[in-house]
């Protein structure tokens, strides 16, 4: 249960980060909240995840999956454009993420 409050934990993360554009630097409301939501969701739920996952291994796979996620919506829904070192990185995070969580004797099975 718990590595399901850290995926709602990254999606709702995921959520309000790419909603951040839409603010206009927090001029517009209705996106505004949403960010707010979002981001007060994401910490509710990785807190919640931190009952059975340690700090550090919850932490890297909320930032990691995070990170590639948002790059992911920048590429499809902004036509934002990655270079080989941008896409290297990101393999790079998704690389330790898993290699975290299937090594790692800190990860609760």
């Amino acid at each position: 249960m718990h590595y399901i409050y850290l995926l709602i934990a990254v999606l709702t993360e995921v959520m309000a980060t790419c909603t951040l554009k839409a603010t206009e630097e927090f001029t517009r409301l209705w996106p505004s909240v949403i960010v707010l939501i979002g981001y007060a969701a994401s910490f509710y739920f990785l807190a919640l995840s931190l009952g059975k996952i340690p700090l550090a291994i919850a932490y890297a796979s909320w930032a990691g999956l995070g990170i590639t996620l948002v790059a992911i919506v920048g590429v499809v829904v902004h036509k934002q454009i990655l270079d080989i070192p941008a896409v290297a990185g990101i393999i790079l995070i998704i690389s330790g993420v898993i290699i975290i969580n299937m090594f790692s004797k800190s990860v609760v099975r």
